[in-house]
């Protein structure tokens, strides 16, 4: 028996690969951010913007070393379906005559419009109308729209994701070309002309295994394919779609990890599964209750890439239950298994290290970026050489769970009396609405079709100083009072030149619809560089519910009724909803989201 065991424990090392989807591409600082504005601004030139683009993608494979293979083609200077769309020569007509460089025609579509000084060629290269722009699935990133018509054609041009390559490999990088995989690319396009989108398959396929021939020659054995879009409801053609893909691109000469995310596959399992590919990845912290019944459908020659590390949320990841859960797993497939984190990191910040003022506390429970691949290290070293390999890590991480879990910040027994204390009645108004109307006309005195405004008015420039002296120190509490206030009267005149008939504050005091209610709640972190890429250079800097939520003290009255004040007229009361500040942050992992919904709800009821 002791021999047996020896050599079982020998067979388990250096078997389970470890990997990463995709990276934060803005830098831990925005830096990518400052050099599009900059360049845009006509203040840098575009050799320096591609510079600064090299040496983000140098730190970040620096940051992703030891990891068995790391993404390249995941670095994006706007939107990485963008560049898919450049990649396959898809091009909008519009933008078709364009003399200049690639780049500043790649922005065209982005925005509208590239550099200062770079349009100045008559009518062909001046601004157009930028590509449509929506979110990515269900997160808060945002793409641009592949457009389509029934003459789309498609022609490579892999030169972006060819030179990445080289660099990573210059750099020693063990490289995983990422690319969007061609059913999701037209899934998430659209067709201006109502074209039957998969009409163009058949034209799309051949470029794709051009791409793939290509990275074949430059030597590269893995591809990762991401198809999001099988975690959706598909009919019978889109299905179909997926089967005439891949058997299409089985014999490029790359090995394909074709790569889940966001949801459960759900009723498409047996679909993925069986695709003519080398690897499967799926989210399983979104599907893991699926893996059972997945790795039952598998092929026996099939690698199952385990996504086991939230790439969405910011919370340590609890390593001993990974790892109950996973070791049995990684027993039985052995060196087919892989692990990684659900989806790309392009949705968590970059490096908690660089947070020097946020609560030390709620610090100790978080994983940005770099922590997340620090953990899949972790994780990988345990399964290949034993918990004991690890056992500091380990201990270390479930020290920082238990004080989160029994922390009182975190669990308020008030907050949850309140919870249990509401009832449907609650969700019901107390008079029909002919009563309310009949109120309500009588009180507000309304014109048949009263105008208004949907809320906030610029933040101008005086209000951002004023706002950052005040948060500077070089401006007293009520010195800012009078500085808001003057801008709140601004505003109510302007509006009453106007005509308006329901008036706003113009919510000049808020510096974001959902940070600032956050502020002002218990239950809520702020972190100093915790920014994620919304779309371009555009970034958010998402709160962070750690805790029950409750409401202090009253959070916009005091504004509401000085404006008030200053009319005759009607003033609305403006207040941001639960579900938009839920959606808009890192909520906690540690209960339903329902239930934190609902915490916000009654904090945002007491406010009403």
């Amino acid at each position: 028996m002791p021999v047996i065991l020896i050599h079982s424990i020998f067979e388990n090392k250096h078997m389970t690969t470890i990997h990463n989807l995709g990276f934060p591409r803005i830098g831990a600082k925005r830096e990518l951010k400052f050099a599009l504005e900059s360049y845009w601004k006509g203040e840098s030139s575009r050799d320096e913007l591609k510079a600064l683009g090299a040496r983000l993608r140098q730190h970040h494979w620096e940051n992703q070393a030891g990891l068995d293979l790391v993404p390249v083609g995941d670095f994006s200077f706007y939107d990485q379906v963008l560049d898919t769309s450049f990649m396959l020569g898809n091009l909008p007509e519009r933008v078709q005559d364009f003399h200049g460089d690639p780049l500043d025609n790649y922005f065209r579509v982005a925005r509208g419009r590239s550099a200062k000084g770079t349009e100045d060629h008559g009518t062909c290269c001046g601004g157009v109308a930028a590509g449509e722009m929506t979110k990515w699935f269900d997160t808060n990133y945002h793409y641009i729209v592949p457009e389509f018509t029934a003459e789309t054609r498609f022609t490579l041009d892999a030169s972006h994701l060819l030179e990445q390559l080289a660099e990573a490999r210059a750099q020693g990088v063990k490289a995983k070309p990422v690319i969007i995989g061609p059913v999701t690319y037209l899934a998430i396009g659209k067709a201006k002309d109502n074209a039957n989108k998969l009409d163009l398959l058949a034209h799309l396929l051949p470029v794709y295994a051009e791409l793939l021939e290509t990275l074949s020659r430059e030597g590269v054995e893995w591809v990762q394919i991401d198809e999001p879009v099988l975690v959706t409801e598909l009919d019978a053609d889109w299905q179909q779609a997926f089967n005439t893909a891949y058997q299409h691109l089985k014999n490029t000469g790359v090995k394909l990890l074709v790569a889940t995310y966001f949801g459960q596959l759900q009723e498409s399992a047996s679909l993925a599964a069986n695709l003519p590919v080398a690897g499967l990845h799926v989210d399983a912290i979104n599907d893991r209750e699926g893996v059972p019944s997945l790795i039952n459908l598998l092929p026996n020659d099939k690698v199952l890439s385990l996504g086991v590390i939230n790439g969405r949320n910011i919370w340590k990841t609890d390593l001993t239950a990974v790892l109950d859960w996973v070791e049995p797993i990684a027993r039985s497939l052995g060196d087919r298994l892989w692990i990684a984190p659900s989806c790309s990191l392009l949705h968590v910040p970059v490096d908690l290290e660089t947070e020097q003022k946020l609560d030390g506390e709620v610090k100790s429970w978080l994983a940005f970026a770099l922590q997340k691949l620090d953990e899949l290290r972790v994780l990988g070293k345990a399964l290949r050489d034993g918990r004991d390999a690890v056992k500091a890590e380990l201990e270390s991480n479930l020290a920082a769970l238990t004080a989160r879990r029994n922390s009182p910040r975190v669990n308020n027994p008030a907050v949850k009396a309140a919870v249990a204390r509401v009832t449907a009645e609650m969700g019901k108004r107390k008079s029909v609405y002919a009563t309310r109307a009949a109120k309500q006309s009588a009180l507000l005195k309304l014109p048949v079709y009263p105008t208004t405004t949907i809320g906030s008015f610029p933040q101008t420039a005086e209000i951002r100083h004023a706002r950052s002296e005040f948060r500077a120190g070089r401006l007293n509490e009520a010195g800012y009072q009078v500085a808001m206030r003057a801008e709140i009267e601004r505003s109510v005149r302007e509006q009453e030149k106007l005509g308006l008939d329901v008036l706003v504050h113009g919510e000049a005091e808020r510096n974001d619809m959902v940070e600032y209610f956050g502020e002002q709640l218990d239950g809520y972190a702020f972190s100093q560089f915790g920014w994620v890429q919304s779309y371009g250079s555009r970034c958010v800097k998402p709160p962070i519910l750690f805790g029950d939520i409750s409401r202090p003290g009253a959070m916009t009255v005091e504004w509401i009724t000085y404006a008030q004040s200053l009319t005759q007229k009607p003033m609305k009361g403006m207040l941001t909803g639960p579900v938009t500040i839920l959606n808009w942050s890192f909520v906690r992992d540690d209960q339903p989201r329902s239930a934190s919904c609902l915490q916000l709800a009654l904090a945002i009821r007491e406010e009403v």
